[in-house]
């Protein structure tokens, strides 16, 4: 994971956008290109080390219309393909994040966000048409009105709220007993972010924030987000939260609380989950968290 603590920012891999829409020169890396292997269920079928990936020219002799072309990793071509699942051990993407080197992970997180937008875009937005890919798999372009589609990335705000001593935390019906998060939310249209912020968390608590500010981002695809991770202020005597629509419960946590249940692991006594749970260290989430607890 990145230094930042949270997975899918640490790059390391050279995009190379300008070989896109080159074709030759794609087709004279192929051969000794890595390819990462995933299937339909968006599972790498290869492991962590990049120098185990298949090359193209063990998989095809030329290099097949559906490869996405990923970079360059240390001047090596990196390419993705969507194979059948196999009997042999697989890796999804969360796992991935949490073991894998930053790049692998980065690389992996590219290659599922492209090839999910694949799979939804097949046809034209504007006439319908059946579309054909471009840019070795980073656009689909509409034989019929011309209109070419990019894949696309949700700007999402996700907020440490602050009142004193207190964070606001949240969770929805569908989590685990126990677990909570810092508040998110997608950006509208026409919305900046600090808006964004301020709208998302008073319709989820009720609570009024100023003071946003911009921490850092993190892409998150799943499946195709872009986080922006932010802190906000709340006055040291706001009321009590009321859960929106979207949240089953929100309240003020003390950073007491908070240390407990960052330092908390696995099921607490007897089995049972602990009081309160976090998001996996992979995720934003759990970096704004510990980050306020920590007072940083």
């Amino acid at each position: 994971m990145s230094p930042d603590g949270f997975a899918f920012v640490g790059g390391g891999f050279d995009r190379a956008a300008h070989l896109r829409d080159q074709p030759d020169a794609l087709d004279a890396l192929w051969p000794m290109a890595r390819v990462l292997r995933v299937d339909v269920e968006f599972c790498a079928l290869d492991d962590a080390r990049f120098d185990a990936w298949p090359l193209g020219a063990a998989l095809a002799e030329t290099r097949p219309a559906a490869a996405l072309f990923l970079g360059l990793a240390d001047s090596e071509a990196c390419f993705a393909l969507e194979q059948p699942a196999q009997d042999g051990p697989t890796c999804d993407l969360r796992r991935a994040g949490m073991d894998w080197p930053d790049r692998e992970a980065a690389l992996f997180a590219a290659a599922a966000g492209v090839l999910n937008w694949l799979r939804r875009s097949r046809h034209c937005g504007g006439c319908g048409t059946a579309v054909l890919p471009r840019q070795a798999g980073w656009s689909m372009c509409c034989p019929s009105c011309g209109l070419e589609s990019f894949p696309r990335s949700d700007p999402a705000i996700i907020v440490a709220v602050t009142s004193g001593d207190r964070l606001l935390l949240g969770r929805p019906a569908r989590w685990p007993p126990g677990q909570w998060s810092v508040l998110a939310g997608f950006i509208e249209p026409g919305e900046s972010l600090t808006q964004a912020v301020v709208r998302e968390v008073f319709e989820e608590s009720g609570v009024r924030v100023s003071g946003v500010r911009f921490v850092a981002d993190q892409p998150w695809p799943f499946p195709h987000s872009l986080m922006l991770g932010c802190v906000a202020v709340a006055d040291a005597d706001a009321p009590d939260p009321v859960a929106g629509e979207e949240l089953e419960q929100v309240r003020w946590f003390s950073r007491a609380e908070v240390a407990d249940g960052l330092a908390a692991s696995g099921a607490g006594p007897d089995g049972l989950p602990p009081p309160l749970a976090f998001s996996p260290q992979l995720s934003i989430s759990r970096t704004l968290i510990g980050a306020w607890c920590s007072g940083r």
